[in-house]
Parts: C-alpha cells; structure tokens; sequence
C-alpha cells in the first residue's frame, strides 16, 4: 500500500479472476474517447491478455493490478520475449487516478521484476500520441530505438519501440 500526506492510498496487487474482462473494457473505452480508437484496440487488448494467461510462465511473467478502494485503477504486463528479452505491456491508468505515481510505480515493478528474472533488455511498444506514456518510459531510462507509421484502430499513426538496458 502507498500512501504520502495528502495523497490518496492505493495498492498493487497479482493479477485475478475478472481482470482480463476488465482491463480490456476498460482500455476500450478509454483510448476510443481519448483517441478516437476504434474497437480494434480493444480486441488487440482482449488478445494481449488472454495470451498471457493461457501462456504465461509464473517465474518468468508477471503482472500487477493497482487498486483504490478495492477498485482497479491501472495494470501493467510483463510477457517474456526470449530469455533476454521481456516486454512490458498495457500499461494504463484510469484518468482520475493519474498524477499519483501509479503509472511510474508498475513500471518500475516491472523494470525491478525483469532485472531480478536475470532479463537484458525491457522493451516495449507504444504510439507517439500517447505522451505521458511515454514520459513515464523516458523518466525510467527508456530510450526509443524505432519508429514506424501504421494504420490502426481506426487512424493513421505512429508506433514506437523502447528499450531499456537491464544490465
């Protein structure tokens, strides 16, 4: 549990049953009214998440639900690559509980994690548009190693691969 004077309390918590359902839901419906992202997204979400239960390898892989009140507030992924490689996923944070290091803090679980798992490299793949994603990347040692425009969710955009060096 977090809490500073004056800022309000949340937690971290393992991944449970109900939180694939959600995060995708979620997800879905936030970057279609902050970005105008088409239901696509979602599905990519649904997928990135059903992939990672069905798969995932418990002392390889992670992730971590924030809380506040016992309601889900963001969630990050960490998904293995290769054996050097892992990849951080579907970070995200609701919009009223931005500002309180939630974002900062499940990357940093992640990065912590991926270094005690013996990972090189953290990476990770984002769009330019989501830019306090990306300061959050950047503040945590990121650095962008990749551009490509594409089309999707309904728009023309541009994605970006990140590294981090674990070593």
């Amino acid at each position: 549990m977090r809490s500073d004077p004056g800022m309000t309390a949340y937690r971290l918590r393992p991944l449970q049953v109900g939180d694939v359902g959600w995060i995708a839901h979620r997800q879905g419906l936030l970057y279609a009214q902050e970005y105008g992202w088409d239901i696509t997204f979602e599905a990519l979400v649904a997928e990135i998440a059903s992939q990672f239960v069905q798969n995932r390898d418990p002392v390889k892989e992670n992730a971590w639900i924030a809380e506040i009140d016992d309601q889900v507030v963001g969630s990050v992924f960490l998904v293995k690559v290769s054996d050097g490689i892992a990849k951080l996923r579907l970070l995200y944070v609701e919009p009223h509980a931005r500002g309180l290091g939630i974002g900062q803090r499940l990357t940093a679980e992640c990065i912590a994690f991926a270094r005690a798992q013996g990972y090189k490299t953290l990476t990770l793949w984002t769009n330019d548009i989501l830019h306090a994603a990306r300061r959050i990347y950047q503040a945590a040692g990121f650095r962008l190693v990749a551009e490509d425009k594409h089309h999707s969710f309904g728009h023309y955009l541009v994605g970006q691969n990140w590294d981090l060096d674990l070593l």
